[in-house]
């Protein structure tokens, strides 16, 4: 018999990182961990084979622990995942829209949810997570009280939904990365790719536009830049990039020596195909 791969996520059953388990790897073993730190050590010690990670958000931007946890973990991106993100405004059974005074959920679930909060004139209170908040509300049975999550802890936690897709925008979409202890680069040419790394440059004038020129001089397109401080540090800067292509592709392979060259660090930490929801992605042409 095969042993189930074991899959770690940040949350409680139901969480939208659950949700990106579950249609990523339909036969996986789904494991809540209660923080970002729990899940990447989970993976790290062997107890997870793979992590499920919210990186980045179209609404929200950047989960901004991961991009100081993931660099320091040692852990490396084998994959991505993009989910949209579809919010249900729940509560106990038998409660009607009239009788709800408040709403829990994560915050960033209540920030994209402001429009219908501020229609029902309910007021918004901050929880650690979106499938948590459902599975609080279902123990309480206050018919005032509702919650901000996924149609799967509804569910789970046995909960109408008095509201569906209560999303501000449309587009709001999550992507994930699939973290592993083991580096595991896709192959060049195994159709579109993407380079993950991360690097500090050194401490010159300039030094981060002489860094970048190399990829622009060879034709590489870079779809994330993103700088934070190391050790609350003001003038230690790290970058997180993602760019298209294989280290091995001669273009990237010549604009990774250039940015070597002028980085004190460099280091990769995932090459891997890139998601099919970046096909959608498009530049509106100019009017």
């Amino acid at each position: 018999m095969t042993k189930k791969l074991k899959i770690a996520f940040q949350g409680e059953p139901g969480a939208n990182s659950h949700i990106a388990i579950v249609e990523a790897y339909p036969d996986a073993e789904p494991m809540p961990c209660a923080t970002f730190e729990d899940a990447l050590a989970a993976i790290s010690s062997g107890e997870a084979d793979l992590g499920m990670i919210p990186i980045e958000n179209s609404v929200a931007g950047r989960v901004a622990d991961i991009h100081h946890l993931l660099p320091a973990s040692g852990l490396f991106i084998v994959g991505e995942y993009f989910l949209p993100i579809r919010h249900q405004l729940m509560a106990i059974k038998g409660t009607k829209l009239e009788d709800i005074k408040s709403v829990e959920s994560h915050v960033h679930a209540l920030g994209q949810c402001r429009r219908v909060i501020r229609k029902l004139g309910i007021r918004p209170i901050v929880a650690a997570d979106t499938a948590g908040s459902a599975r609080d509300i279902s123990e309480r049975k206050d018919k005032g009280v509702a919650a901000i999550a996924s149609r799967l802890a509804a569910e789970i936690y046995g909960l109408d939904i008095l509201a569906e897709d209560i999303e501000d925008e449309a587009h709001n979409t999550t992507r994930f990365v699939m973290l592993a202890r083991e580096a595991n680069w896709a192959k060049p040419g195994a159709g579109p790719l993407v380079t993950t790394f991360v690097f500090r440059v050194r401490n010159l004038p300039a030094a981060l536009y002489k860094a970048l020129g190399g990829f622009a001089t060879n034709g590489v397109n870079m779809t994330k830049l993103e700088s934070y401080m190391v050790d609350g540090n003001f003038f230690a800067t790290q970058f997180y990039s993602d760019v298209d292509g294989h280290p091995e592709d001669r273009g990237l392979a010549f604009a990774l020596e250039e940015l070597k060259f002028f980085s004190r660090e460099l280091r990769i930490i995932g090459v891997y195909p890139a998601h099919p929801f970046r096909a959608t992605f498009s530049e509106k042409a100019a009017e």
